[in-house]
């Protein structure tokens, strides 16, 4: 049976969205995905995202497989576009939507924007070890500026939790960072059992920062949107930045929040369609 699904992209980051609405199990096995995602031959993508019926009162689920066939919990940049997505598949791209999505890292919500951009509220974000989760201190405290050994370096890192696990170190040139090698090694420590997104971050000013990422299941992608969040939340936390500050991606840019009034992130950015096929 042939699949429809239409490819789009947020910052370069790339999904396969399918319309999975009739049906609350993902229409095709994490096996599958790898195979779709594969950039060479298949589609090429860093995740397939399904759009399921919603579930607790949401209007949508979303899951999503990353490249490697594994299973994140949210994807900030995947739920822009799944946004995006949703208001085609409704017939109306023109109206300011919002929509409550069911993720497995919580409700999350987007709003279209009249300038075609989309905004997430991207809820409060989790910040004690056990939320993490890690073993880097006790499960109760919160992990700001811990050290932590990394190909034969101590690094200040800072861990927070969009949904999904981040780990956060400023350095001084993110363009120096071999992510290729340091990448896995972050991901796959032993203290993150979960494994772990990690975010190198370069601080230009107070409202202004640039970001390379290593994500979990998906390796060097050019732009992640929990970890955008997750990256201002540890600039506050270690007095490097404003509530609200621009992210630079390798993608290109995200405009972040973190509400003193709500406590909540938002996160704004856009969501492009690509090419619609079937498989």
């Amino acid at each position: 049976m042939a699949i429809e699904f239409t490819k789009y992209q947020g910052l370069g980051n790339d999904f396969i969205l399918i319309d999975n609405r009739s049906s609350s199990e993902p229409a095709v096995t994490p096996a599958q995905a790898i195979q779709l995602c594969d950039r060479h031959f298949g589609i090429g993508a860093d995740g397939v995202i399904f759009a399921l019926p919603g579930e607790h009162g949401t209007d949508y689920t979303m899951r999503i497989f990353n490249s490697d066939g594994s299973e994140p919990e949210m994807c900030g940049n995947g739920i822009r576009c799944m946004a995006a997505f949703l208001a085609e598949l409704e017939g109306d791209t023109s109206k300011s939507d919002k929509y409550r999505i069911h993720t497995l890292g919580g409700t999350i919500t987007p709003q279209l924007m009249s300038d075609g951009q989309v905004k997430v509220d991207m809820g409060i974000p989790r910040l004690t070890a056990d939320e993490i989760p890690t073993t880097l201190t006790v499960e109760t405290e919160k992990v700001i500026n811990q050290t932590l050994e990394v190909a034969g370096k101590s690094w200040d890192v800072t861990c927070v939790n969009m949904g999904n696990p981040h780990c956060i170190t400023f350095v001084e040139d993110v363009a120096a960072i071999d992510l290729e090698k340091i990448g896995p090694q972050f991901e796959h420590h032993p203290v993150f059992p979960e494994r772990i997104n990690t975010e190198f971050i370069q601080v230009i000013n107070s409202t202004y920062v640039k970001m390379r990422v290593w994500e979990r299941g998906a390796g060097i992608t050019l732009a992640c949107g929990t970890g955008a969040c997750a990256s201002l939340v540890a600039g506050v936390l270690t007095g490097k930045c404003d509530r609200t500050a621009t992210v630079e991606l390798p993608g290109g840019p995200l405009l972040i929040e973190w509400s003193e009034i709500d406590q909540r992130i938002y996160m704004t950015g856009p969501a492009q369609k690509v090419f619609t096929g079937k498989f």
